[in-house]
């Protein structure tokens, strides 16, 4: 009898388990849909700039702003930045190579 109470004491209800591992569960299925969302987007702006020889765009190629910003927000989540003039501070970043190239 005391042997069972005692393991009764140990274990932890179902619904905290389910609780504690929905959690881990969740955040890494946020990981995995972000990292798809950046993986079609990329894509489909990659198709943009890529001719196929079989398949014929129109003339204007088509229009990728929303594309582009999904691309754009969906980097974001992670915490990288697609600027490439500016650092966090909305300070010009010192960048060597690039003062190089203006005196050229």
């Amino acid at each position: 009898m005391e042997q069972i109470n005692e393991e009764e004491k140990e274990r932890k209800p179902f619904l905290k388990k389910v609780k504690e591992h929905a959690e881990k569960d969740l955040e890494i299925l946020g990981t995995f849909v972000r990292l798809g969302v950046v993986v079609w987007s990329g894509f489909i702006i990659t198709l943009n700039y890529v001719d196929i020889p079989m398949i014929k765009k129109g003339q204007s190629g088509g229009d990728i702003t929303f594309v582009a910003s999904v691309f754009t927000g969906a980097l974001a989540t992670f915490g990288l930045n697609t600027s490439n003039n500016k650092n966090g501070n909305g300070k010009p970043v010192n960048c060597p190579m690039q003062k190089k190239k203006e005196e050229c």
